[in-house]
């Protein structure tokens, strides 16, 4: 045989060999892969609405270990790790074939380990493969690993293993995680000594840890920022200054923020890693810094309950369920947003706008704050004292209960539980009842969550939205009816808006109304100004009596403080609409300037002629007057029933004159919704509702 025969059977001999041996090393690649699905057990986040974390929960094995890409980190943080652990980590295949030969001579010249030649690679083999021993066969296995996590990662993925799982003492994991426990902020923004400690803890973790062994972790910091290296990366001059820089000599606890909402999220996804809610983190933290001070105050056993939703959008943006979640002797387990209490005088505001709507009064309509009976239930207000005469103004200033049930009487518990139910809010009443005058002083069952949400409607120019609970139900507008017009709506936010704050709080520009319920079990305060509602619940979650309790003196200076506190800047109540104005009382029409009811708890009329009913125009009637064309016509109104003299109102601002006649002529501001409103000599009162094309 031929030399060159026998030298092409030999080179065909190699090709098949080495291809076999390729061959048999992809099989065992495919048959032994990597445990990369290991490496996805993550600490489960709760966010913001904007991305920032609220809250972690550790690993199922008590690790704190938040998903951390090359984004989440400083830039220069990873130029300093990659020129301090692998300077050729962008070229090579898993092996750095010049650090091995580098150090097995270093080993072979001085009897002992001087450099080492691990690999970034190599370092997340070993993380997500974790062995005891340090054999010659462990480091094979970790060589083999980390050539078949490069085949099948790229170079930023590996990196983002290797910020998620680096440990950093005790059972912090990874870059996100030791930058909040050290820093107390996301490694975003790492300074040069942030950084350079962040890349020399992971070598000796609980040797260097700075809140165990600060000295160790001072002398780490300065061998990486000496490395010349890294030197080069920060520029002339940083590494000096860097090293003068004190090293934290604590560690803090993680966020944990937003208790309850925080679990029910986990309990909608249980798999997810990132759970997305509508908080805001400013305003959570401000709220639970208000609540952790008041509990100190409070007393043993009291909690309290905070909800700030957006009332154009239903979006809760704060929630506190509790004084402290952890805290056993309050029941801070327990979501007391949700709970079903009494409301106290909180409802008042919603009586005080249907009368309003109807024309039974204005603000300077006065009314008798005396002992009152209607058919055996006789109110009294708070101080066990009477004012006498007042204006409405003053009556719901003052929360007078007197005047409060008579308007309740006058519109009725049942038209005031149907507008609840245009909110979508269902408050429960006591057992085999039907809706009574002792709903309008807290006679009723209602969750902190559905009361802001009946308040987000006098934010909002009469229209509710529905709010969601930060996590699960999607919030949102209401389609229908409003709960009160436009008119009615100024007229309670113009009287709300001028309640004396609490004592040592500033005027914030916000309308706002306290309660306390029966037997000082329950106080309340929610505000709202043109954009927010917050409520604020206080009291004991066993629904056991606190003598003292109030509204007013305890949950009113809560609200202030907590609105302070959530950096959200007060936006102005809405302008008043057209025909909405706040009339001197000499000016009002002769029925609207007393309100009173006769013995049988009646408005006061002598039933012998029926009441006005307006026959023209009709309920919600489109009535084309020129609008659109820029040249509007007046409107003929008539009425039947009634006794005159009648007066005439257009969206709560009289016409100019009393009339004997049942026609009047009107001629409207503009286009748009109108309310029509007429009030006979005996103070019954009529109304529709038009819309002017």
């Amino acid at each position: 045989m031929r030399r060159w025969q026998k030298f092409a059977i030999g080179a065909a001999a190699g090709i098949f060999i080495a291809g076999a041996g390729l061959f048999a090393l992809d099989a065992a690649d495919r048959a032994f892969p990597p445990p990369l699905e290991q490496a996805e057990a993550v600490s489960p986040e709760v966010l913001d609405a904007d991305g920032q974390l609220l809250r972690a929960f550790a690993t199922p094995e008590g690790r704190w270990r938040l998903k951390t890409g090359v984004s989440d980190v400083d830039p220069q943080f990873v130029r300093m790790l990659v020129a301090y652990e692998d300077q050729r980590f962008y070229e090579h295949s898993g092996i750095d074939i010049w650090a091995l030969g580098r150090a097995a001579l270093q080993f072979v010249s001085n009897g002992r380990i001087v450099s080492g030649a691990s690999t970034l690679s190599m370092q997340v083999a070993r993380l997500i493969e974790p062995r005891e021993n340090r054999s010659f066969s462990a480091k094979l296995l970790q060589i083999a690993r980390a050539v078949q996590i490069e085949r099948r990662l790229s170079k930023t993925e590996i990196l983002d293993l290797y910020l998620t799982h680096a440990p950093y003492g005790g059972n912090l994991e990874g870059v996100r995680a030791a930058s909040l426990a050290y820093f107390g902020k996301e490694p975003k923004r790492l300074t040069v000594a942030e950084a350079a400690l962040l890349v020399a803890l992971p070598q000796l973790p609980e040797k260097r840890r700075p809140d165990r062994n600060l000295k160790a972790a001072e002398a780490a910091r300065k061998r990486v920022l000496d490395r010349i290296a890294v030197a080069e990366v920060v520029g002339d001059g940083e590494a000096e200054r860097a090293e003068g820089v004190p090293i934290p000599a604590r560690r803090l606890q993680l966020p944990a923020l937003a208790a309850h909402v925080a679990e029910a999220a986990l309990r909608k996804e249980p798999k997810a890693i990132q759970h997305q809610t509508t908080l805001k983190k400013q305003v959570q933290t401000g709220l639970e810094s208000v609540a952790r001070a008041a509990t100190m105050k409070l007393g043993p056993k009291l909690s309290l309950a905070m909800v700030m939703t957006d009332a154009e959008t239903g979006e809760i943006v704060g929630e506190v369920g509790s004084a402290d979640y952890f805290d056993a002797s309050r029941s801070g387990w327990v979501d007391m947003t949700r709970v079903s209490r009494s409301p106290g005088s909180t409802l008042k505001p919603f009586i005080y706008g249907l009368a309003f709507e109807q024309g039974l009064v204005s603000q300077e309509t006065i009314i008798e704050d005396r002992p009152a009976d209607f058919f055996g239930y006789r109110p009294r207000n708070f101080d066990m004292s009477y004012q006498g005469d007042v204006t409405v103004r003053e009556a719901l200033q003052l929360s007078l209960n007197v005047p409060a049930v008579k308007l309740l009487d006058a519109v009725g518990p049942s038209r005031l539980m149907v507008r609840f139910r245009r909110a979508e809010v269902r408050p429960v009443l006591p057992s085999n009842e039907t809706p009574g005058l002792a709903i309008g002083l807290g006679g009723i069952g209602i969750t902190l969550k559905d009361l802001v949400q009946l308040y987000t409607a006098l934010a909002n120019r009469g229209q509710p939205v529905r709010i969601g609970d930060g996590v699960t139900n999607a919030p949102g507008k209401i389609d229908g009816e409003p709960l009160l017009e436009p008119v009615a709506v100024w007229n309670v936010a113009d009287i709300l808006s001028g309640v004396i704050p609490p004592a040592g709080a500033p005027q914030r520009g916000i309308a706002y109304k306290t309660g306390t319920s029966y037997g000082y079990r329950d106080a309340w305060s929610i505000g709202y100004d043109g954009r927010y509602v917050l409520g604020v619940w206080v009291g004991r979650p066993d629904n056991s009596a606190v003598p003292g309790l109030t509204g007013y003196g305890t949950a009113a200076p809560i609200l202030f403080e907590a609105l302070a506190k959530s950096g959200i800047a007060t936006t102005p109540l809405p302008r008043p609409p057209a025909g909405a104005m706040r009339i001197a009382q000499t000016d009002l029409p002769i029925s609207q300037r007393r309100f009173a009811i006769n013995a049988s708890g009646l408005l006061a009329a002598s039933g012998r002629e029926p009441s006005p009913q307006i026959v023209y125009p009709p309920e919600g009637a489109h009535v084309d007057l020129g609008a659109k064309a820029g040249d509007l016509t007046p409107l003929m109104l008539k009425l039947q029933g009634g006794r005159a003299p009648f007066r005439w109102l257009a969206n709560g601002k009289p016409l100019p004159d009393l009339s004997r006649r049942r026609t009047q002529s009107w001629m409207p501001d503009g286009g748009g919704y109108s309310k029509l409103t007429v009030i006979d000599s005996m103070g019954r009162a009529a109304s529709v509702g038009v819309f002017v094309d």
